[in-house]
């Protein structure tokens, strides 16, 4: 119990290094290693979802140094939930990628480990170097498993991914270098205490340091205006690296919630809350941004990307109110938007091998192998994502607009989250009845779905349906846990961050 909380990284990184090593391995060894270490990471994960259900925060401290010096770990509720939805996301993915998409490059195996080393040490570090260290292990990966596959629209993408996200680095080295000269210390706790206690001349550039890190962690989640290397880079990723992304985003909103709850939260003083003007106008105008995206879309894969983006400013007005009932609504809908946005993708793989030449494009083309199958999980997903009734989409729905006092906001939130529900549903409507309602009068082209596939696919869409059925335990399980992200008196205590 001890070492549990290393073990998420520990055994992606110890595998993707034996694939690595042992890179002359037939492509079947490779996929039953490398199911069998993502596998593992979902009862790791439900294990350490129950061990920090009793509102505990535990620390793991490398080599022994002891905060704020050492290498710190820390399991809240928030990490472990992320960490159990990005091991059920993965094993969805891999499960996918091992018939047949797996083969289109090399080392995408080992790839896909690094990814995961990077996701769920960004999700347990206590340390905002450590963070951006992980966020460079995860980017370098996600950079090659863009590539997989090869071909020129994925090339072309992955250059402005590649540019831009070099760009956020940069600015990330910048604003941690700028705390630390000003603080001493990057440990996040200990740097919760010295911001609160800084002096005042010491307040612009702090300011401007966290403002840096809000650039940063915006273009991680994709938010407006960063979100314009989005939609292309998921669009021409192959299909289960594009699921796998699904929580890409997710890793920048965690970002944020963290960073500006515990160092620029209720005890930064001066600084407290300085980011939350900010977050309310973006959170709406990327929703609105994103809506747009999806009614413009010429390709299915297209309009899932723009989704994301939906789904992104979503979470981030949950995030801007800043209470308990607002976050505890944004981390129901992100987990409900994680899995149905990985799933559609993997769907939209499944529905445009069966489409000929035209693919994922949404145009008249010959009709489906199994239009009745694959309409009614693409109908689910549509529901779900749209927020429409009786789907998890709608149950996270109703707690964000619930969760905001009648009021300016009221109106504003209420207004955009309705309204942009329409253009999903009218966007989704419209690329069905292209796929499935407006077929030409040709024969079906495509083989009938792989099994395996049709199963990973439909297993994170019916996550939905558990969501609903779970509604309840789920909700008061993201009660607790932003309760306990916006308390900080436990945090500060148990990293010790006052006695450096």
């Amino acid at each position: 119990m001890t070492h549990a909380m290393i073990l998420p990284i520990l055994v992606p990184l110890f595998m993707g290094s034996l694939l690595l090593v042992l890179h002359r391995l037939e492509k079947p060894a490779k996929r039953v290693l490398s199911l069998l270490a993502t596998f593992m990471l979902v009862p790791i994960a439900v294990w350490l979802l129950l061990l920090a259900g009793d509102d505990q925060l535990r620390i793991y401290a490398l080599g022994n140094w002891q905060p704020p010096f050492g290498i710190i770990l820390m399991l809240d509720r928030l990490s472990a939930l992320m960490l159990l939805v990005t091991a059920v996301l993965a094993a969805g993915a891999v499960l996918y990628a091992s018939r047949g998409d797996d083969a289109r490059g090399p080392n995408f195996h080992a790839l896909f480990q690094f990814q995961l080393v990077g996701i769920n040490g960004a999700f347990l570090t206590a340390d905002l170097f450590n963070l951006f260290v992980f966020f460079e292990i995860l980017l370098i990966s996600s950079y090659a498993l863009l590539l997989h596959g090869n071909g020129a629209a994925r090339v072309r993408a992955g250059v402005h991914y590649v540019v831009l996200n070099l760009l956020g680095s940069a600015f990330f080295l910048i604003g941690v270098s700028m705390l630390y000269g000003l603080t001493g210390t990057l440990n996040m706790a200990d740097l919760a205490v010295r911001i609160s206690i800084a002096d005042a001349a010491d307040g612009p550039l702090l300011a401007a340091a966290g403002f840096l890190l809000l650039i940063v962690f915006g273009l991680k989640a994709a938010l407006l205006p960063l979100y314009f290397w989005l939609p292309s880079s998921y669009a021409s990723a192959t299909a289960p690296v594009a699921a796998l992304f699904a929580i890409m985003t997710k890793v920048g909103l965690y970002a944020i919630l963290r960073v500006f709850t515990l160092l620029f939260g209720s005890a930064a003083g001066p600084l407290s809350f300085m980011a939350n003007d900010w977050l309310w106008p973006l959170a709406l105008l990327t929703v609105a941004a994103g809506v747009i995206g999806a009614l413009a879309a010429r390709g299915l894969q297209v309009l899932l990307s723009y989704l994301v983006i939906v789904s992104v400013g979503t979470l981030l007005a949950g995030i801007a109110l800043g209470t308990e009932q607002g976050v505890s609504a944004a981390l129901y809908y992100l987990v409900h938007s994680t899995f149905v946005a990985g799933g559609l993708f993997l769907l939209a793989d499944l529905i445009g091998r069966q489409r000929g030449d035209s693919e994922t494009r949404l145009v008249v083309a010959p009709a489906l192998r199994q239009p009745l199958l694959l309409g009614a999980l693409f109908f689910m997903g549509a529901i779900s994502v749209a927020g429409l009734p009786p789907f998890s989409g709608f149950i996270g729905k109703v707690m964000l607009l619930s969760a905001v006092e009648p009021g300016i906001q009221a109106w504003m939130l209420w207004s955009v989250l309705l309204v942009g529900g329409l253009g999903m549903v009218i966007a989704l409507s419209r690329a069905g009845s292209l796929v499935f309602w407006l077929p030409s009068e040709s024969a079906p082209v495509g083989a009938p779905a792989d099994p395996i596939r049709l199963i990973a696919a439909a297993s994170l869409l019916l996550g939905s349906l558990v969501l609903v059925i779970w509604a309840q335990p789920l909700q008061a399980y993201a009660q607790s846990t932003a309760s306990q992200l916006l308390d900080l008196g436990p945090y500060l205590q148990i990293i010790q961050g006052e006695g450096a």
